[in-house]
């Protein structure tokens, strides 16, 4: 049986002992009628459910419940909890005027409906007064309206004659005015308290039926206890209900949560079952581990141990006075076998694993050869007899260990047949491989010499540099015709390249550009300062400019060189106007139309010396990733030049219509 674990951190000893626990029930009396002067909720109710920390406890045997839950109390008219309290006023003293004057001070809406009491008696007095004067004048005598029934206005006198004959008319009229818009602001206040009420009740079935769901479920107190914290709260947060319903949601919320604490104490006696049910079981684990150190066979004790301990995982815990005591019994024992189990076996692990690392060595050993690339038939014989030795090796180490053993064997194992399948295919299709690799390299030394008169330059360049990317990636021939296959399509490369160079401009003599701007910085750095300075930079920086590009790689080296070079000596180099912009006042700004007319040429002079950089790559070996470089900065600027073509065409559209 599994452990049944209480929420006993949750739990007082009051709430353990106490399951029966009920709030007792207020007698349900009838409440005064709504429409004089609805009733509020009763206060026992606020004590129908336990608190938050503990249940609230039933009265004892013999013992009486206290008033609040002996009795309901009587229903309390609305202005009690809000009338401040005040000396008491004779209003029989009043006169009708004055009566009249107090009613209208009692104010409007809910203020004057909470002070109800005050109103009828003012009512009442106004009317015994109007009485008795009417009497005393000989106009006979006016009856007191029910509280409960319409009153009707009076009629306004009509003539003089009238008000002379009943001077009462006026004031009496103007009094039941006042009262009348009294009665239709209290049933107003009625009609919203009573909706308010029922809006709590559904509010509170729906409480009730969460908790008769939590009780239903039967499930581990553990968890089912902060649900239930959650719905007293929100039960106790839930305003009054109708008064005909108050007797009945309470009895039901009072049956689910005694259901509740039953559960709690049926759970705790089964914990307690359980909790001896562990121990006793556990103690007989205890006295077996402590028999198995006796016995002779260390193997045999050992794994018996290791059933005990599987076992002993099936059971729960104990009570927690035993918890520690049990365990350290049980722990006592396993450590006696173990450590006889550890001493017989520690010479054999040391061996296994010494057969272990002598092993992976070997693993290692074919896996490195496993993953050469081999490409001839006597390096294929060599690899196998080394192959060979290794097995016989392997063959004289003994056993790893249980857990390594297999695993070993299995790389081992797999290491040995990468390497004779790859032999295997070799020597399989090591014939058809060369023949299919000598027509694909035809293939591109004819399309090769068909390309080599082309002057179209870029395009053709394009072609060769993809060409000799297909003959890189394409595997060997037989070696009798390597060579010349090699030479041949070499040849058509060089021829076309260099008719490519000797045709290209001499602004693109980009080795060319590059040795004169070493030679202009040698006479930079030989130059001497004198009292023309200004003039020789303004020279020196005019030369440079008019050279051509050089040669990309070369580009920031060279670059770098002249700015020291000037910089050593012209100190003022790279912070003042260059090309005369001293004395001659400030330079005429550029239009946006110029500087992108720059841009778009500086990019294409980019493009060229790109493209050219490519010829050059491709030449060399190992110079793909170059080359790749280059195209990709091409495209970049390509791209650049259809937003500047965009740009300038837009800025000559803004200058026409200017």
């Amino acid at each position: 049986m599994s452990e049944i674990i209480l929420p006993e951190e949750n739990l007082s000893s009051d709430v353990l002992e106490n399951k029966d626990a009920v709030v007792a029930e207020p007698v349900n009396v009838e409440a005064e009628t709504v429409a004089e002067a609805p009733a509020v909720e009763p206060v026992a109710e606020s004590a129908e459910a336990p608190a938050a920390e503990t249940p609230v406890e039933a009265p004892s045997a013999g013992e009486p419940a206290s008033e609040a839950a002996a009795e309901e109390p009587a229903a309390a008219e609305p202005e009690a909890a809000a009338a401040p309290a005040a000396e008491p006023v004779n209003f029989a003293e009043k006169t009708l005027a004055e009566l009249s004057e107090l009613f209208e001070k009692l104010g409007t809406g809910l203020e004057r409906v909470k002070r109800s009491k005050e109103a009828e008696a003012i009512k009442s007095a106004f009317y015994k007064r109007l009485s008795k004067e009417k009497a005393d004048a000989g106009l006979g005598t006016v009856e007191e309206p029910a509280s409960d029934a319409p009153v009707e206005e009076a009629a306004p006198a009509e003539s003089d004659d009238t008000v002379k004959n009943n001077p009462f008319e006026v004031i009496e009229a103007g009094f039941k005015s006042l009262y009348n818009d009294y009665k239709k602001e209290r049933a107003e206040f009625n009609r919203q308290l009573e909706k308010e009420r029922e809006d709590n009740l559904t509010a509170k079935q729906g409480v009730i039926e969460e908790l008769k769901t939590l009780v239903e479920k039967q499930e581990d107190v553990g968890s089912s206890f902060p649900a239930f914290r959650d719905i007293q709260n929100r039960w106790r947060a839930i305003g009054p209900v109708p008064a005909q319903n108050y007797r009945d949601i309470n009895d039901t919320y009072q049956y689910y949560v005694e259901k509740f604490y039953d559960m709690v104490k049926i759970n705790r006696d089964l914990r307690d079952l359980d909790f001896k049910k562990n121990l006793e079981a556990k103690e007989a684990f205890c006295e077996a581990a402590e028999k198995l150190s006796e016995n002779e066979n260390v193997v045999e004790a050992f794994r018996e141990l290791q059933k005990l301990h599987e076992q002993w995982k099936e059971f729960g815990p104990v009570a927690k006075e035993y918890r520690d005591s049990i365990w350290e019994r049980f722990k006592a024992a396993t450590a006696v076998i173990n450590k006889r189990y550890q001493g017989y076996f520690e010479d054999q692990k040391s061996k296994q694993a010494d057969n272990l690392a002598a092993k992976t060595k070997l693993c290692e050993l074919v896996e490195e050869i496993a993953e050469k690339d081999v490409n001839s038939s006597n390096e294929w014989n060599s690899l196998s007899k080394e192959i060979e030795d290794i097995q016989k090796q392997w063959r004289g180490i003994g056993f790893a260990s249980k857990k390594e053993n297999q695993k070993i064997y299995d790389r081992f194992r797999a290491a040995c047949d990468k390497f004779f399948e790859k032999k295997r295919v070799f020597y399989t299709q090591y014939k058809d491989n060369m023949n299919e690799n000598l027509e694909k390299k035809m293939s591109l030394i004819e399309q090769a010499e068909a390309l080599k008169s082309s002057t179209e330059w870029k395009k053709a360049t394009d072609q060769f540099i993809n060409l000799q990317k297909q003959w890189k990636e394409i595997g060997a021939v037989p070696r009798k015709k390597s060579e010349q296959l090699w030479k041949r399509f070499r040849a058509a490369c060089d021829e076309f390249f260099e008719n490519r160079d000797k045709q290209s401009k001499p602004e693109n003599d980009f080795y060319g550009n590059l040795k004169a701007k070493r030679k202009l910085i040698e006479e930079i750095e030989a130059y001497v300062p004198g009292t023309d300075d200004e003039a020789a930079m303004q020279d020196f920086t005019a030369k440079w400019q008019e050279i051509g590009f050089v040669p990309f790689k070369e580009k920031d080296a060279v670059n770098q060189a002249y700015r020291e070079a000037m910089q050593a000596k012209f100190p003022g180099f790279g912070t003042r106007p260059q090309r005369g912009g001293s004395g001659r006042g400030p330079a005429k700004p550029r239009s946006e139309k110029d500087i992108l007319i720059q841009r778009y040429n500086t990019l294409q002079s980019e493009i060229d010396t790109y493209e050219n950089n490519i010829g050059f790559f491709a030449m060399s070996k190992n110079a793909e990733s170059l080359i790749k470089q280059m195209q990709k900065r091409i495209e970049d600027a390509k791209e650049e030049l259809k937003g500047l073509e965009a740009k300038i065409r837009q800025a000559e559209e803004t200058a026409a219509e200017e």
